[in-house]
């Protein structure tokens, strides 16, 4: 049951009167949006309160864009929401009850509006404030209103831009003079009261998902050569650097943090994943906590400390989705050590990996990605038996029709890309994710959406039974390096005119797909796939090599293209089968990446062909490699060299997960 706010949405006077701007558009529409005024906001709000009587439970529910933490009494007590769009944006119910106490207290919550065009929030849209209701034993006892005292956190610099503008880097000053704003005793007498916020649009929906977990790992090795104190978490985690120092006012600590070596032992702090993490920290007189607000992915990190600064405590605060593995490693793969490292790398990966999102890497972009996305939370679900990743992936890819009715790539944010094979994937999504529950009456609610997806494909793209003229990425397989000189011209930003193996062959697989759902749910089937097929088979298949071409226009064949033609079992005959498999054994698992493994896994799942799957996943070049190259964290290629920008703690690969876990493949894959 949703909850009915009786608090009002409020700001500071500044973005009181500011009205939100449209950053939504088609990827091949420019729109210009300048984001250089109000950007980088960290806004305070705080609140006394009496508890006059004794209470059995305290809810609080609340919500923030972009981003809040809530401190009750001086302590963390959560923070979210889970990005969403301002049409459907999240709050959370939040149980305080252990915070709280009879008398005087502080509800006191640190906003951010970062106000960047990315892939992180849906911001740089000049939405900005906060929204929360205290309910004790039922009844509403206080909720934000004029009430509420606000000021700008001045101890957060920007020192730069890091990712593709993912996130500031920081420079955080203890001598602000907000700094224990969240303490009952602070004093806030020249704090301004909040503003109501004129132009609010936001309608609040309940978080469906899960809030986040948080760990303090403390580190396994610490090394200390003269004014440099070096710490090693021991694995790649996504958190907070937390620290206690002792120093002068003034003193300035440098911090550097990394996910691996350099070859002579020392940080490299520039990412492969186009992330600088250099940052600052300037001390108050005494004892001095850091309190960074944005996360990074790291396993190390190195302070740089003037004279006489001693570090008092040091850990990283760890964040990540609520995960409890449930499934196991399928008993013939027991025994076989280098697969119970593979599953060891996947599993960690995805306990550790996920957030309140769906996200492909942890530093470059932060970004809920739909494709890879789809097997990423599959896996999850595989491992945990919770569907709740998938099911956010599902509805807030569908919310994204308010932007084009053939859906957009990167979900809940203010960045606008499309690729073509995305939403296509996300239709077997659907049916995989009722093959897993049963849940028929998710399905039901899905149908819908799926064939209007479809008809949209339809009225926009296919001619003759082929899409063609798609003014959307085709990314076919990435990075371009594994592509196998696929013969189209596939490149972002242009349309692709051309009709090409890999995107129809999605496209028959999400028709047929929308068929064995009408199938489940007992009514026609959506369309009759047989023109589909035929014109699939008439303008791609080569009779003479018994492969499928690349293109219309091209006699070239690859395996990236004949990779989606096994995975979907397009192929008439045994003879192209078995080419396809031949050209498999000669390139090898390891020459695919992110977008084909998956599949030809699913493949060989479906023709129960063990040798290949084991051969695949204890190939040399593949996961075992990342392993060799010391991966805590799966990577996004195979190898730290495989790609330009590597992140080294991307969710994709973690899939291996799914092919060594003890579960019905054969039914979740089947055609």
């Amino acid at each position: 049951m949703e909850h009915v706010f009786k608090g009002k949405w409020i700001t500071n006077r500044i973005f009181a009167n500011i009205k939100p701007r449209n950053v939504f558009h088609r990827q091949l529409d420019k729109l210009p949006l300048d984001c250089t005024e109000h950007r980088n906001r960290h806004i305070l709000f705080r609140r006394r309160f009496q508890a006059e009587r004794p209470f059995q439970k305290a809810v609080l529910y609340v919500s923030a864009d972009d981003y809040y933490k809530l401190y009750i009494n001086g302590s963390f007590a959560g923070q979210g929401p889970a990005p969403s769009y301002h049409f459907r944006y999240n709050y959370n119910e939040i149980d305080i009850t252990s915070y709280l106490h009879e008398g005087e207290n502080v509800i006191a919550l640190h906003t951010l509006y970062q106000g960047l065009i990315n892939r992180v929030w849906q911001s740089g849209d000049l939405r900005h404030g906060m929204i929360c209701d205290l309910v004790l034993d039922g009844e509403t006892v206080m909720f934000s209103d004029e009430s509420f005292l606000t000021a700008c956190h001045t101890g957060y610099c920007e020192t730069g831009i890091c990712g593709y503008d993912t996130q500031f880097l920081e420079q955080y000053d203890s001598r602000a003079e907000e700094v224990g704003f969240d303490r009952i005793d602070f004093d806030d007498s020249r704090w301004e009261h909040a503003s109501l916020s004129l132009f609010d649009d936001h309608v609040l929906t309940a978080q469906k998902s899960y809030m986040l977990e948080f760990e303090d790992i403390a580190p396994k090795n610490i090394k200390i050569n003269e004014n440099r104190i070096f710490y090693d978490f021991g694995s790649n985690y996504v958190g907070y650097l937390s620290l206690t120092a002792k120093g002068r006012s003034g003193d300035k600590i440098i911090i550097r943090c990394a996910q691996e070596l350099n070859d002579d032992g020392s940080l490299r702090y520039g990412l492969r994943a186009n992330c600088k993490y250099e940052e600052e920290w300037i001390l108050s007189e005494g004892i001095s906590v850091l309190d960074q607000f944005d996360y990074k992915a790291f396993r190390y990190a190195e302070i740089t400390l003037p004279e006489g600064v001693e570090i008092l405590t040091a850990s990283m605060r760890v964040r990540h989705y609520p995960f409890t593995l449930k499934a196991k490693m399928r008993r013939e793969y027991e025994s076989v050590p280098e697969l119970k490292r593979i599953w060891d790398l996947c599993v960690h990966t995805q306990k550790y990996g996920v957030q309140e999102v769906i996200q492909d890497c942890m530093e470059r972009e932060k970004g809920f990605y739909l494709g890879d996305g789809c097997y990423t939370a599959l896996t999850n679900m595989v491992l945990t038996g919770d569907d709740s990743m998938v099911r956010k992936l599902i509805d807030d890819a569908f919310s994204t029709s308010f932007i084009t009715d053939t859906l957009v790539t990167c979900m809940d944010c203010s960045f606008m890309q499309e690729i073509a094979e995305y939403p296509l994937i996300l239709v077997l999504l659907v049916l995989w994710h009722y093959r897993l529950t049963d849940d028929i009456a998710y399905l039901k609610s899905n149908y819908g959406k799926v064939t209007s997806l479809l008809d949209a494909y339809r009225r926009e793209y296919e001619h003759d039974g082929l899409l063609r003229d798609l003014d959307k990425w085709c990314v076919v397989e990435w990075p371009k390096n594994f592509q196998h000189g696929y013969d189209v011209d596939i490149r972002e930003g242009k349309v692709c005119e051309e009709a090409h193996v890999a995107v129809n062959a999605y496209y028959l697989a999400a028709v047929r797909a929308a068929n064995a759902m009408a199938e489940a749910l007992g009514i026609a089937c959506y369309r009759n796939e047989d023109e589909l097929e035929e014109a699939f088979y008439r303008t791609f298949y080569d009779p003479v090599r018994s492969l499928y071409r690349d293109g219309e226009n091209t006699d070239h064949v690859s395996l990236v293209g004949n990779s989606f033609v096994y995975a979907f079992g397009f192929f008439r005959d045994e003879k192209t089968k078995e080419n396809i498999l031949a050209m498999l054994d000669e390139h090898g698992i390891d020459s695919l990446s992110m977008f084909c493994t998956f599949p030809v896994l699913m493949g060989l799942v479906r023709d129960s062909d063990e040798k290949r799957i084991t051969d695949a996943l204890l190939c040399k070049g593949a996961w075992l490699r990342m392993l060799d190259e010391d991966a805590t964290t799966t990577f996004e290629g195979w190898g730290k060299d495989t790609k330009w920008n590597t992140s080294l703690f991307h969710l994709t690969m973690s899939y291996g997960g799914t092919f060594i876990a003890d579960a019905d493949l054969k039914k979740l894959f089947k055609c």
